[in-house]
């Protein structure tokens, strides 16, 4: 995890999981609070050059820590999400771009979803690009590694859950939600960046939704795309 936003969110979320943390002299000092935090045989002072190459970023911030991954089992996610006052759920198909699985957590997390089911052939959820862009919501969430989607998708639907395909061929979501079929216990099932679902994928759904295009735009990129599913589900749970 790299910066202060992140070590913040780990001594809050998920104090436990923490390993290690390096910090320069410089952000010692400008951070002093957060690093105060931390337990002193867990914070290793290093300098500026050390620090760079712990990093990939242009701009390092002065702080990099290491935590315990912390994946959460299938049946265990989707059980608790399905408990929850707004079930609502993320399963996501051969994702495949850090950022754009990054987005998709915060997203999820800001939406108030429980859980978000990354299947197999999905890029690393716990890999450095990916923690970084999720702003610290990879600490508030469930999140499910490795299981097919064939699974994912079932133990959804076994756990009451609607599932949802993101999908072009689908009906329009408004449409969708004018039916009600927003407003009860949910699973998102999003594909591929650049291939979508395949039919077969398709069609483990309960329905599939495609989000309209009112302005001359091709399509919407994936996580702009999901982060609107999950929002309208989000806005129509909250409703009734």
């Amino acid at each position: 995890m790299e910066g202060p936003a992140a070590l913040d969110e780990a001594l809050r979320f998920a104090p436990a999981s923490l390993v290690e943390v390096f910090a320069t002299d410089a952000a010692r000092e400008r951070h002093a609070e957060l690093l105060d935090r931390v337990d002193a045989r867990q914070l290793t002072a290093v300098s500026d050059r050390a620090l760079k190459a712990m990093t990939d970023t242009v701009r390092p911030q002065g702080i990099v820590a290491v935590a315990k991954q912390s994946p959460v089992s299938l049946e265990a996610a989707i059980e608790r999400a399905a408990a929850g006052e707004h079930p609502l759920v993320a399963i996501l198909h051969e994702v495949r771009d850090p950022g754009n699985l990054g987005t998709i957590l915060r997203a999820a997390d800001a939406a108030g979803a429980s859980a978000v089911v990354v299947t197999a052939n999905s890029v690393d959820p716990f890999s450095p690009k990916v923690v970084r862009s999720t702003t610290g919501s990879l600490f508030h969430l469930d999140v499910s590694v490795g299981a097919s989607t064939e699974d994912a998708v079932a133990a959804a639907q076994a756990a009451g859950l609607t599932v949802l395909a993101a999908d072009v061929s689908g009906d329009d979501l408004v449409a969708l939600q004018g039916e009600g079929m927003l407003t009860g216990p949910t699973a998102w099932l999003f594909g591929n960046e650049a291939r979508g679902l395949d039919e077969a994928t398709l069609a483990l759904a309960d329905r599939a939704a495609r989000l309209p295009i009112y302005g001359r735009a091709e399509s919407l990129n994936l996580a702009t795309a999901a982060s609107v599913c999950l929002y309208q589900s989000a806005f129509a749970q909250r409703s009734v």
